[in-house]
């Protein structure tokens, strides 16, 4: 055993005084007042929170917070229908989370959980938990289920897919009860969308583009894990500062959305600034089986995409025919829609949407209208069509025209028949 430990002494040598590298005392700051000061929160028991309130008057964007909370609250009994759950109601909580990971996982924290209100008075008040010590996670996940238990309805930005599933994953490593199984939960990501923008679809982006509000010298997403570990190694928080300002921010551009988005749900078509939002807001209406309404977002769809002179106005009015066709249908007003699918087929349109609306027209005339020169001259359409399509259209399309030809052959031989 001597023989051992001192060949391992040998090994592991303590550094002479020539190793030794002066280096002066780290300018950190690593007592708990100071991450109090620096970050203006508090400690409540292991779980340390910040808490900011911006008053009614104070303007985010073209609008007031206090404007903004008043829509809210006109347009709440809407929420049901940009949600899949009908029991959505106030009070609503905004949540974001900033992670050590964008990536998710079991191996992804949360070490910022942050969230929003509105409050009687229309001020809007954040509340952000901060995870400053590995050992303090379990405290801070319990006051947070506290917090969101009160919410009739959770919202967040693509929380769906990544901000519910991290926090799941650490209330199931704690063994706590996940809050969120059975709560309401819009993810206005989805519905920003089909409202706004498919590519580029940010927070940062619509907050521009529908608030109208602007940020300075914001901290970039993908620094803020990095910024955290800093924070963790040095105990310095003033690399944290950035990121609370950051997600603090979001938390109100999430309210200012959800508060544009069902003011526009709640006012109807004439609420809607383009085609786009007009379309969009269609396909809300049909979802929740709101014909009627549907209808006359489809409308105003088309008559606004018909005068813009927006790059993608095109686009947006054969979609907008189509839906309105279909929508017309569904409602039995089969002739609107056969009118639909004309001025689809006069527009011009994808191929996939041309041999849809010729279909829909030889189907019509076939059976409507029951003018089967004109279900043949679409049928014929239908076939040449369908020739660039699956083996299946090819079929079908096929077998309408043979039995559309059948009957003008059967109607003929009534005819002569009449005429001997």
């Amino acid at each position: 055993m001597s023989v051992l430990a001192d060949r391992l002494r040998g090994i592991i040598k303590p550094p002479s005084a020539a190793d030794v590298v002066p280096r002066a005392a780290p300018a950190f700051i690593r007592s708990e007042g100071d991450l109090e000061t620096l970050l203006d929160g508090r400690w409540y028991g292991h779980c340390f929170i910040v808490e900011r309130r911006m008053a009614p008057g104070a303007r985010y964007g073209r609008a007031t917070i206090g404007e903004l909370a008043a829509r809210l609250s006109e347009s709440a009994h809407e929420a049901p229908l940009v949600c899949s759950s009908t029991e959505a109601r106030p009070p609503f909580v905004f949540f974001d989370l900033e992670t050590t990971g964008l990536s998710g996982g079991a191996g992804t924290q949360a070490f910022l959980v942050g969230c929003g209100m509105f409050d009687e008075d229309g001020g809007f008040t954040t509340r952000q938990y901060l995870l400053a010590r590995y050992s303090d996670e379990r405290a801070m996940l319990a006051a947070v289920a506290e917090d969101f238990g009160r919410a009739g309805a959770l919202v967040s930005f693509n929380g769906k897919s990544f901000d519910a599933p991290v926090l799941e994953t650490r209330y199931l490593f704690h063994r706590l009860e996940w809050f969120a199984a059975g709560q309401p939960h819009i993810d206005v990501l989805h519905p920003a969308r089909r409202f706004w923008k498919e590519d580029e679809c940010s927070l940062g982006v619509l907050e521009q583009q529908i608030l109208g509000a602007s940020r300075q010298h914001d901290v970039q997403g993908f620094e803020i894990p990095d910024r955290y570990f800093r924070f963790v190694r040095s105990g310095d928080p003033k690399p944290l500062v950035d990121v609370l300002e950051h997600n603090r921010l979001d938390l109100v551009s999430l309210a200012g959305l959800t508060s544009r988005l069902l003011e526009i749900v709640r006012g109807g078509p004439d609420y809607a600034d383009n085609a786009r939002e007009a379309l969009a807001l269609g396909h809300v209406y049909a979802s929740a089986h709101a014909a009627d309404r549907a209808i006359g977002a489809y409308e105003r769809a088309v008559t606004l995409a018909t005068t813009s002179r927006s790059r993608r106005a095109p686009l947006v009015l054969a979609d907008s025919l189509r839906a309105l066709a279909i929508a017309y249908r569904r409602s039995r007003r089969f002739d609107e829609a056969a009118r639909c699918w004309s001025a689809l087929i006069e527009h011009g349109c994808s191929s996939p949407m041309e041999r849809e609306a010729i279909e829909a027209l030889a189907i019509h005339h076939e059976h409507r209208r029951r003018d089967l020169e004109s279900a043949r001259v679409f049928a014929l359409k239908n076939v040449a069509c369908a020739d660039v399509a699956r083996e299946r259209c090819k079929d079908t399309a096929r077998r309408r025209l043979a039995r559309i030809e059948r009957k003008l052959g059967e109607a003929g031989g009534a005819g002569l028949f009449r005429q001997a």
